[in-house]
């Protein structure tokens, strides 16, 4: 299948609360699709070729662009300033690049001891990163595509509801090949997902 933004190499839809992970050849471009609205997806990228040493660094990449948040032009950067993929289109503006994943351990810490059974985003890493040789060593401060992390006057982050809308997205072009794990967001305990968790589509174009 041929597109106006080249050859469709792979296009999966992630149900709600999976994870999802591919290699994204250099040069070849990944759109992250909010089929309903309102879903996080988070993100963690490596450099494919040596994934265990080339990760990428939301500190490099926030400071070499002097912004906190990602939209298009943002240069997703590791520690040593490789460029891995770079963001091509966006239709929503300010992604999150600093709140982090949710995990069994934050949820109960945030939002109570209850809530500690509830998959969550680090679970969805661990079980992508197993099918590519990474574990728990391997997981670094991840992106939160289409979530909504204002910060305050006063230096406090929020999660509110998202900016995006059915059908938006967010596409990537691979300088390198580059190794995306993807989280779509299970939490259920903020307006992150709207409190309804919902598919995403990820499409790969050659």
């Amino acid at each position: 299948m041929t597109t106006s933004t080249g050859i469709v190499v792979r296009d999966e839809i992630v149900p709600a609360c999976a994870p999802w992970s591919t290699v994204v050849r250099a040069g070849d471009r990944l759109d992250i699709i909010d089929l309903h609205g309102n879903q996080a997806v988070d993100c963690l990228l490596y450099g494919a070729d040596d994934p265990a040493t080339q990760r990428y660094s939301a500190q490099a990449t926030v400071a070499a662009q002097g912004n906190i948040f990602l939209t298009t032009g943002s240069a997703l950067r590791t520690d040593s300033g490789l460029v891995l993929m770079t963001v091509v289109e966006d239709e929503v503006g300010d992604h999150d690049t600093i709140a982090g994943a949710c995990s069994q351990e934050s949820n109960t810490l945030r939002y109570g001891h209850h809530t500690r059974h509830q998959h969550a985003c680090v679970e969805n890493f661990l079980t992508a990163a197993l099918e590519w040789g990474l574990g728990k060593r391997d997981l670094v401060s991840n992106i939160n595509w289409f979530m909504n992390v204002p910060v305050e006057a006063d230096g406090t982050l929020g999660i509110v509801d998202g900016k995006s809308a059915p059908g938006r997205k967010v596409s990537l072009r691979a300088e390198v090949d580059t190794l995306v794990l993807v989280s779509n967001c299970p939490q259920i305990n903020n307006p992150c997902n709207g409190f309804e968790p919902t598919p995403v589509r990820m499409v790969v174009t050659r």
